[in-house]
């Protein structure tokens, strides 16, 4: 079934019920792999602050969505808040699966809302420009869109190491870890769903781990291992994984040797929906001074 907001019939990249039962697993565990949910979180309250608006009424969707509004502050100026943190809700719906999550639906009338927070769900979503389309038409005019997603060149010492050793044993690679979207892209999406005002930006988190073991346990309990619908089926198996975390010992060191380095590189997206308010660019050829004579004059 595909959502009424869908621009087109998208291509199926992810396979979203598995997805579902990623989330269901990773629910019961996930408090002591949410490192990366809580500096997201950090962020997100620290733009807030600095913006000098109310919110009313608030949706905050997507893992970790409920971490982020127990770190909501009075300075933020957000009032209702209705949290739809898909680990939770994958893990309370066992043995069925929840219809919005699978259609991608965010479940929100039109211009019923002054925010709406996307907590790392984007970047597996098989219709990102209709997701962000519904939105923007959730929000009231001069309503805030923020969203947090990893970007290109996240986990890129992983994707290296794997790539690297199914190449020597195999002569071939496939996909083990998901494709991410480039910051120009995601701020040309913002544009395509109407949001005014676009602002994309990228938080560069490097965590060390002693034994690269541990990046893929944190994966695992967050709910991102591979869901890509033409992934391998099997895993990795014991000698790929084994010949791929040498790999990544060999080639990733820090600096003091004392572990190894993965890249969190997290894309930070905001916009609004439009109001006659906000400012608005100048027509071209509307400019009452030359830009080449005063670059001359100087």
């Amino acid at each position: 079934m595909n959502s009424p907001y869908q621009t087109r019939t998208a291509p199926q990249i992810f396979d979203r019920q598995l997805l579902y039962k990623r989330h269901q697993r990773a629910a019961p565990y996930f408090a002591d792999h949410d490192f990366l949910h809580q500096l997201i979180a950090e962020d997100i309250v620290d733009r807030l602050e600095t913006v000098m608006r109310s919110f009313p009424a608030a949706l905050f969707t997507g893992p970790g969505s409920s971490i982020l509004k127990e770190a909501i502050t009075d300075n933020c100026s957000v009032g209702s808040i209705t949290s739809r943190d898909t680990l939770l809700i994958c893990e309370e719906n066992k043995g069925t699966y929840e219809q919005n999550f699978l259609n991608e639906e965010l479940a929100a009338e039109p211009t019923t809302l002054n925010l709406v927070i996307s907590m790392m769900e984007l970047h597996a979503m098989n219709d990102l420009p209709g997701y962000l389309l519904q939105a923007r038409r959730a929000l009231k005019p001069d309503g805030l869109f923020i969203a947090a997603l990893p970007a290109e060149d996240t986990l890129q010492e992983l994707r290296q190491s794997l790539y690297t050793a199914e190449t020597e044993l195999t002569g071939g690679v496939s996909p083990r870890v998901h494709p991410f979207s480039s910051l120009k892209d995601l701020g040309a999406l913002m544009q395509r769903a109407g949001f005014t005002l676009p602002v994309a930006d990228i938080i560069r988190i490097p965590v060390t781990y002693r034994e690269p073991a541990r990046l893929l346990e944190d994966l695992r309990y967050m709910g991102e291992t591979n869901v890509l619908s033409n992934r391998k089926t099997g895993g990795l198996g014991r000698q790929l994984l084994s010949r791929a975390l040498e790999i990544y010992k060999q080639k990733f060191l820090t600096p003091k040797s004392d572990g190894v380095t993965a890249s969190f590189h997290i894309a930070m997206l905001t916009g609004w929906a439009p109001h006659d308010s906000q400012q608005k660019p100048l027509k071209p050829g509307s400019a009452k001074a030359s830009l080449e004579k005063a670059i001359r004059k100087l």
